[in-house]
């Protein structure tokens, strides 16, 4: 097996002069950042837009240095819903009394959200700007578009229908979309196949790793997840649009489906959750987004 890559920190707040400690195989935790004893204010955010999330706080932070620091989750929505109503979660042996005071992730999930009762409302936040194919540098199948993933040597990896099924549902979708557009059949949607490779739990850290690994030759993802692994690990990877043709950002068509994300306050958002969400919906946030490929709903 190929070696774990290697992800950046992703912190509000830099402690990277601090012992650091970890190991791939059984103590690694990439989607909990912070420290939840000196933080004054926690976010719960689905995971797939972490990298311009972790931008933002940081620049929150900046601004407003009283916080101490943000404690913030990135995993899969229905993991942190589950978290909210128990009151914490567990990392192994660890666990992790911690409440949000904002919550991001689709809308679908907010609402669920809102009829617990931790919530009174939420707002859109942002969209992303569609969906393409991830493989490995100097693309070594040759893969052109979605027409290509028909090729019997062609093996894709997929987040997982059970755990992950927002990005799942979305990617199946735009799969079959395009599938009806190009007049070709995915057969490897309608049932277990060796030529699909699932997700376990967090395909925003699995599905490079697969491709790294060479246990798939390409990814369906996000655009703006596919941007961020092109870019912090240069040389492993490149994009491949979906409809083809030599940009790899998607075009706007409607067999790409995009995603909306929204945010809200739990319970009245303690001293500083308002503050936050102001400042999520300001001109800075716009920029950092843009930048990592996601932009304002429409």
């Amino acid at each position: 097996m190929s070696p774990a890559l290697p992800w950046p920190r992703e912190w509000a707040r830099d402690r990277s002069d601090r012992p650091v400690w970890f190991h791939a195989g059984s103590n690694l935790s990439l989607d909990f950042h912070g420290d939840p004893v000196a933080a004054r204010l926690t976010v719960f955010s689905d995971g797939n837009h972490h990298m311009a999330l972790a931008e933002t706080l940081r620049a929150f932070l900046d601004r407003h240095p009283a916080v101490g620091d943000i404690f913030y989750a990135t995993t899969p929505p229905a993991v942190l819903v589950q978290a909210l109503t128990a009151g914490g979660f567990s990392l192994g042996n660890l666990f992790l009394s911690v409440r949000p005071q904002v919550f991001i992730s689709p809308a679908p999930v907010l609402d669920g959200v809102v009829a617990g009762g931790h919530m009174t409302a939420h707002v859109p936040f942002m969209q992303s700007r569609g969906n393409v194919l991830l493989v490995r540098a100097g693309n070594p199948l040759a893969i052109r578009d979605a027409r290509d993933l028909v090729r019997p040597e062609v093996r894709l990896f997929l987040s997982n229908p059970q755990t992950e099924k927002a990005s799942y549902e979305v990617y199946a979708a735009t799969l079959a979309r395009f599938a009806k557009a190009f007049d070709i059949r995915f057969d490897f949607l309608d049932g277990p196949s060796e030529r699909v490779v699932y997700g376990e739990r967090i395909h925003h850290r699995e599905a490079p790793q697969a491709l790294h690994d060479g246990r798939v030759d390409a990814a369906v993802l996000y655009f703006h997840l596919a941007l961020r692994y092109t870019r912090i690990f240069p040389g492993c990877f490149e994009m491949v649009p979906l409809e083809g043709g030599g940009d790899p950002e998607p075009v706007r068509r409607e067999e790409n489906i995009l995603t909306d994300y929204h945010l809200g306050l739990v319970g009245d958002g303690g001293e500083w959750g308002a503050r936050l969400r102001d400042f999520l919906q300001g001109d800075r946030v716009t920029e950092i987004y843009r930048h990592h490929g996601l932009s304002r709903p429409i």
